[in-house]
């Protein structure tokens, strides 16, 4: 097999109205909020310059421009901290986002993720890329989109993320049937968008990281509204699979759902005690709290 394109650009869906968190998500899009000191995007726009992948396409809903305008520089703010000599907090401020190159693009309605990646296909102009659903927060290495081009490699086209989870949780998850091809890679069957528990093909469950070729954007024009009356990536990928093969990489890692209240609260509290300023101290501060119920 020829080598693959390289996958050099990466979408950010980011027009959703966080409904899942309300009401901290009324005003401060949910990407925005912050997992001790960093805000939730952030956490995926490193682990996107960790694979190498520089070109950062944002997917925003009209209006909601404060999380583009994080990862734009702030000069204001870097004088003020260079000023007084906190370089430290300066070098922090400034390394994700001297490194990409950051464009953004408008879904004018949140019609499912599917038309998020559907609107992308402009920017994106005919190349492989990557899909990061900022929600799932990873700690891993080689971190999870690493994990997945090394499959891309082999393969030389689309890879899933895919996570084993509970029988009674599959019902909110895409959810795939596979065929092992080796210790945690499989070749894709069949793709299922949120099936009832007992229909649910298997328990491995797509997660929020993608790597597509250009021609998922035609598989999702073809796909039309399904789900809820929006446009289901999962649906556009099964098409697709009519066309090509499709594989998944299962997850070597632990990813934190920061999409809703419960597991915010915990991607919180696993990453404070990873924290290298304040991890033994928060260590300390969970077992207090739980000693103290």
């Amino acid at each position: 097999m020829s080598t693959p394109p390289p996958i050099r650009k990466v979408v950010f869906p980011a027009a959703g109205l966080g409904t899942r968190i309300l009401p901290a998500t009324t005003v401060l899009p949910k990407e925005l909020l912050p997992i001790v000191d960093k805000p939730i995007i952030q956490y995926g726009v490193e682990e996107a310059l960790g694979a190498g992948l520089r070109d950062v396409i944002l997917v925003c809903s009209p209006g909601k421009t404060m999380v583009e305008e994080h990862l734009d520089r702030h000069p204001v703010l870097e004088e003020a901290l260079e000023r007084r000599g906190k370089t430290t907090l300066l070098d922090g401020l400034r390394e994700a986002v001297q490194q990409i190159e950051l464009s953004t693009v408008f879904q004018d309605e949140p019609l499912g993720l599917g038309h998020a990646v559907l609107v992308s296909r402009e920017l994106v102009d005919n190349e492989p890329f990557a899909v990061i659903l900022s929600d799932d927060v990873i700690d891993a290495a080689p971190n999870a989109l690493e994990q997945m081009l090394a499959v891309y490699q082999e393969v030389g086209g689309p890879v899933l993320l895919v996570e084993r989870v509970p029988h009674q949780a599959v019902g909110r998850y895409g959810v795939i049937a596979g065929t092992p091809i080796r210790d945690g890679v499989y070749r894709v069957e069949d793709l299922v968008e949120k099936p009832p528990p007992d229909a649910a093909p298997s328990d491995l469950a797509i997660i929020g990281r993608y790597l597509l070729t250009p021609d998922v954007y035609t598989a999702l024009a073809e796909t039309g509204e399904g789900s809820g009356g929006e446009i289901q990536l999962t649906d556009g990928l099964r098409r697709l699979l009519e066309e090509r093969p499709i594989h998944a990489v299962e997850l070597s890692g632990v990813r934190q759902d920061a999409g809703n209240k419960l597991g915010y609260l915990r991607a919180i509290l696993y990453f404070a005690q990873k924290h290298p300023e304040i991890g033994d101290d928060a260590t300390d501060l969970i077992r207090s709290a739980v000693s103290n119920r």
